[in-house]
């Protein structure tokens, strides 16, 4: 299928979606959305990184990692695995030097 007739064929799907969800009436759809969405789809449901290479048509997991980027939830799972630590946590306050630098900026 040509990158025309896919586009079209999605476009044309997409309207109809449009009526039915409120989200999409101010997305942009395109078919690297969807591509990207999939990929985190199989990430987020645990698949391998390499396997999503595979689906994708990538020739190295490398090139993969660029399109596979961790969402909140993703976040939030990966902080839940962590237990509290045992140092107590301080807010970072900035001295006059450095508030002056990054004032100047």
């Amino acid at each position: 299928m040509s990158h025309d007739a896919l586009r079209n064929l999605l476009n044309k799907h997409v309207s109809v979606a449009r009526r039915h969800c409120v989200s999409l009436k101010k997305g942009h759809v395109t078919p690297h959305s969807l591509r990207n969405s999939f990929a985190m789809n199989l990430l987020q449901n645990g698949v391998d990184r390499s396997v999503i290479a595979l689906w994708l048509g990538h020739e190295s997991a490398e090139t993969t990692d660029i399109y596979l980027h961790a969402d909140m939830t993703m976040k939030e799972r990966a902080l839940q695995k962590t237990g509290p630590g045992s140092v107590r946590a301080i807010r970072y306050r900035p001295d006059d030097h450095v508030m002056a630098f990054l004032q100047s900026l």
